[in-house]
């Protein structure tokens, strides 16, 4: 298997670990850590916990965590359930994304027990988010009570009896599980949603009518951000945000600081 921490930017491996949080693999990046002081007491600072899409690893896209690292934000970033260091090449199929989604869910409350116990985590500024497969796992948990104070949605849906029969070949778990469906306990925190107008995989109409859904029942609609781009040049339009990921990470940058209240 590809070594794929040591293929990070240099400066984000010295303050970045591989763990295994509550058995789930997991990029560790705090701004202060040093391996050479690897013991040392870490001050308390907002985080991000992310999830990639399928057929994707927790190290993918490392500029997000390279800003998020220089802007004083933490990130822990999971590999879903078959995938990256637990690869299970039939785990990686689109009719078993729905399946990784699930597991995935369940397994987020014990990594997160597990990020306290680390320390320099802080407990109350804590973001929640991730692409495609990743943000659905990300819509799923936040559909019961918790503790994060924003989230992130990229390239993915909450809408998935929209899916049903395209993308989506589980609907036992879209009947029981879609989100959109599920909306009575959604509790408000500020929310950012990023997609592409071209989105081959997850067509933008789908996660549009899901933000509408969150507007309407929201105290204040404008917690609720959505950007669209338009024709980035990404693989099916679906694949990151191609010619405008600069944009997308500065869009997530500016989001991030303002939600944590950092200035």
């Amino acid at each position: 298997m590809r070594d794929l921490f040591h293929a990070l930017p240099q400066s984000l491996r010295e303050r970045a670990r591989n763990l295994e949080l509550a058995g789930v693999p997991a990029l560790v990046v705090h701004p202060d850590f040093d391996h050479a002081t690897p013991t040392q007491a870490l001050r308390s600072v907002p985080w991000l916990l992310w999830m990639h899409g399928r057929t994707a690893s927790k190290e993918i896209d490392a500029g997000r965590f390279l800003r998020l690292m220089r802007a004083g934000i933490g990130s822990i970033s999971l590999d879903l359930p078959g995938h990256g260091a637990r690869a299970e090449e039939e785990l990686q199929t689109a009719p078993r994304a729905l399946e990784i989604v699930e597991r995935m869910v369940g397994e987020l409350d014990g990594v997160v027990e597990a990020v306290d116990a680390l320390g320099g985590f802080d407990r109350d500024r804590a973001a929640i988010g991730g692409m495609s497969a990743g943000g659905m796992a990300a819509i799923v948990r936040l559909l019961a009570p918790h503790r994060f104070s924003a989230a992130v949605f990229e390239s993915t849906t909450g809408n998935w009896e929209a899916l049903r029969g395209r993308a989506l070949d589980d609907p036992t778990r879209v009947d029981r599980l879609d989100p959109i469906q599920r909306l009575a306990a959604w509790r408000d925190i500020p929310i950012l949603v990023l997609h592409n107008v071209g989105d081959e995989w997850v067509p933008i109409e789908t996660q549009r009518q899901f933000v509408e859904s969150l507007r309407a029942r929201a105290a204040d609609p404008t917690l609720v951000q959505m950007h669209e781009f338009t024709d980035t040049g990404a693989p099916a339009e679906h694949a990151g945000f191609g010619r405008c990921s600069a944009e997308a990470k500065n869009l997530l940058m500016s989001f991030l600081t303002r939600a944590f209240g950092i200035h």
